[in-house]
């Protein structure tokens, strides 16, 4: 099992953890001095208080909460997120209200999630021309809804 090296910057960080045997992503918290509210169609900047060493070949796949999607329209403009194998400092996460009402984030919640994936370089090659397929070039909606 790979290893995630964790640093919290803040005393009152919390560490990521899983919420099940089961689960996918790691819950990550806000790590805030005071509550943040964010306004329908606003994206606020969100400090974790922590910063990680990924296990050689991996990144952090950065992702929206499915409760706060779903009930608050809080997502990440840039879901999912990627944090680098490389990068050693402080986790923040984007959070976007697409809903209606003002959401307010406090300091510890639970405000998204991060799965730890393995990652496959590719050796580039330039080409002049690519080979066929059947689909060829048709893009958005060319195999169907």
């Amino acid at each position: 099992m790979p290893t995630l090296e964790v640093q919290k910057l803040h005393d009152d960080a919390c560490i990521p953890s899983y919420q099940s045997d089961g689960a996918a992503g790691l819950d990550l918290h806000a790590r805030l001095d005071h509550a943040i509210t964010i306004a329908p169609g606003d994206i606020a900047l969100i400090t974790i208080g922590i910063a990680i060493a990924l296990p050689p070949g991996h990144e952090g796949q950065v992702r929206p909460r499915s409760g706060l999607a779903s009930r608050h329209g809080i997502t990440l403009p840039n879901a999912p997120g990627t944090i680098d194998e490389d990068y050693r400092g402080e986790i923040t996460v984007p959070l976007i209200n697409l809903g209606g009402e003002a959401f307010t984030v406090e300091p510890g919640m639970r405000i998204a999630q991060m799965v730890v994936a393995p990652v496959t370089h590719c050796t580039i090659v330039e080409l002049g021309a690519l080979g066929a397929t059947k689909r060829g070039d048709s893009g958005f909606g060319s195999t169907g809804s």
